[in-house]
């Protein structure tokens, strides 16, 4: 089911049967899950997200999750939380929140702490997380990959490529973390920039109940893991591929795709996961827990 969501979320910018190939999901199953007809869960989350919305709008577009389950509970409907939140993010529906004013002048403290403090080790799967932005400058300008990964199997669980280096960037590669591996309290860790420390991305991370850390301003040790990785793709893709920046953004991000879906996270061993690939890590931790 999570290929089939992966594929049918990324039609529009790659093609379906190569898709289908890399997340090893059937061309004909695809069509088939994307034509037939909705699963009594899909059903009951449709008429729960018009509940949802129709609490929302009348609260003008105030009303967060807690509030919104207030009111479905209120009117007898018995949901959790989490699933409340999960729809809202989904839709884009976020409540309002206080925004803490600053002195102009100062600089902001850390919106969270650092609860890595540069130890990268996770005794299991979806524990932690690590994120950060890279740039590639190509033939027709810069692409940005956004990216998340698992501390403990090295997978990129969530990615996201854009032009620019916007709130939205981050928040779709979360996105795909989150409905690739639904965690529980992992902890998301990344730099102070813009797009992790915006209020839109603060009000996902709390309706989605993960927990933000944040290293240290201007110090790219406390992100060491991710920068590694990001160290890694660049050079491999310039080995088999040649300089990116003969590519075009369009050809650029057939390549990392590709790079990340398949080779990455399923084909390339690793000596510190055991020589085991990041998808074998996490299956194997998956079985433990």
């Amino acid at each position: 089911m999570t290929g089939y969501r992966f594929v049918h979320d990324h039609q529009a910018e790659f093609d379906v049967t190569r898709m289908c190939e890399l997340v090893e999901v059937s061309r004909s199953g695809f069509y088939d899950w994307r034509d037939r007809p909705m699963s009594d869960r899909d059903v009951d989350n449709a008429y729960l997200a018009n509940q949802i919305h129709t609490i929302f709008t009348a609260s003008r577009c105030t009303y967060g999750a807690p509030r919104v389950l207030g009111q479905l509970r209120n009117n007898g409907v018995r949901c959790s939380r989490k699933r409340v939140a999960r729809l809202m993010a989904e839709h884009g529906w976020i409540g309002a929140h206080s925004r803490r004013k600053w002195r102009r002048g100062k600089r902001n403290p850390a919106p969270a702490p650092d609860l890595l403090d540069r130890n990268f080790a996770a005794a299991a799967s979806d524990e932690k997380w690590a994120a950060d932005i890279t740039e590639f400058n190509c033939v027709d300008g810069k692409l940005f990959l956004a990216g998340i990964a698992d501390l403990h199997d090295k997978t990129i669980v969530g990615w996201s490529m854009g032009e620019r280096q916007t709130t939205d960037l981050v928040v779709n590669a979360l996105v795909m973390a989150l409905a690739r591996r639904n965690p529980d309290n992992v902890v998301h860790h990344s730099d102070h920039g813009t797009q992790y420390t915006s209020l839109e991305f603060s009000n996902r991370m709390t309706a989605w109940q993960l927990k933000p850390s944040f290293g240290s301003v201007g110090d790219c040790f406390d992100n060491a893991k991710i920068e590694s990785i990001w160290s890694v793709i660049k050079r491999e893709i310039r080995i088999t591929v040649g300089p990116w920046e003969e590519l075009t953004r369009s050809q650029l991000r057939t390549v990392l795709f590709d790079y990340i879906e398949v080779f990455y996270n399923r084909q390339r061993h690793q000596a510190g996961l055991g020589h085991r690939t990041p998808a074998e890590t996490y299956n194997r931790s998956k079985q433990a827990a």
